[in-house]
């Protein structure tokens, strides 16, 4: 999907969602560092270098088969953490959804905000007809953040990866385009 080339800014009420640039690369490896992220999102694979990530939020905005967005502060400026779109299928018009708030975005209702934000993008913007994602049972947060903002649980995946002592679910969850124009007409 060529309209991934395209690199917005999008402005909530109380997030900023924009490009990363190389300089992001030092809050991102804290970010990616929090054990809470570690925890739902599993470790990084590979060493993790400053000069890695560098070059990886750096390269972002050359991506034309992907979108990731920074996730700021509004008030102050201060990144948060990412959203992304990406595993693009264009004749189905779908892609997967991914994200990650560091210690410092959480609790204050950004990460439902961006994640609004860049799922309206999607739809409204780029013609997707499905956005999918996939998040372990027991991240009850992200759970909560996805149904606020219209995502269905279409399935789970039973005992995926042993971690923390325990076999964890994943659960696969989609909205449809049909579905964000019904939430998006009641919340106006």
């Amino acid at each position: 999907m060529s309209a991934f080339s395209v690199k917005p800014v999008l402005t909530g009420d109380r997030t900023v969602l924009r490009p990363f640039t190389e300089a992001d690369a030092e809050v991102m490896a804290e970010i990616i560092e929090d054990p809470e992220v570690v925890r739902f999102t599993g470790a990084a694979s590979g060493e993790l270098t400053l000069e890695r990530l560098r070059s990886w939020y750096g390269s972002r905005s050359d991506r034309s088969d992907r979108l990731d967005l920074a996730v700021t502060d509004r008030a102050t400026g201060e990144l948060v953490g990412e959203v992304v779109l990406h595993e693009v299928d264009s004749e189905a018009r779908s892609c997967t959804f991914r994200t990650l708030i560091g210690p410092r975005g959480r609790g204050r209702g950004l990460g439902t905000e961006a994640t609004r934000l860049i799922v309206g993008y999607g739809f409204e913007r780029l013609g997707l007809h499905r956005i999918q994602l996939e998040a372990y049972s027991s991240n009850h947060r992200a759970l909560r953040v996805y149904e606020k903002v219209g995502f269905v649980v279409e399935g789970i995946r039973r005992e995926v990866e042993f971690r923390d002592g325990e076999w964890v679910d994943e659960v696969l969850m989609a909205v449809l385009d049909r579905d964000w124009a019904a939430l998006s007409a009641t919340a106006r």
